[in-house]
């Protein structure tokens, strides 16, 4: 099943606490494999499975900040990578979404990025298309 994001009304699914277990560009689409997919229903909570794509994505305007440590005194350590170098270099990594904000043709994803064997580290992903945002829910949890 596929449901279009309406950028101009609420937000039908939530992705908190959502891992990208990993991200595709084919086709000028921009696809986030995704855990868990969260739709709040008067029913309840619903968990899906699926993958959020972005059409008309362009990875040249897309972009993920990776930060070592926060210093204090406002500063930090880290680095901005493009969104085509953090999958090359990231590819067994998992994404987990904390907060996430859309904003006309820019997505912005907050959270944990996690490598097995090491601590988490906080990142920041930023992506831009001017297509459709689309939810391809694969199936229900129970």
């Amino acid at each position: 099943m596929e449901i279009k994001q309406d950028r101009s009304s609420n937000i039908t699914f939530s992705l908190h606490d959502t891992r990208i277990k990993s991200i595709i560009y084919r086709d000028n689409k921009l696809i986030l494999k995704a855990d868990k997919i969260f739709k709040y229903t008067d029913a309840g909570e619903k968990i899906y499975s699926g993958e959020i794509v972005f059409g008309d994505s362009d990875l040249d305007e897309c972009s993920v900040l990776i930060f070592d440590k926060v210093v204090y005194e406002g500063r930090f350590a880290g680095n901005a990578i493009s969104m085509r170098e953090y999958m090359e270099k990231y590819r067994n990594t998992e994404f987990e979404i904390i907060t996430e904000g859309y904003y006309g043709y820019n997505t912005t994803y907050t959270g944990w990025i996690w490598e097995n064997g090491k601590e988490p580290v906080s990142g920041i992903m930023h992506i831009w298309n001017s297509g459709d945002m689309v939810y391809r829910i694969e199936h229900i949890e129970k």
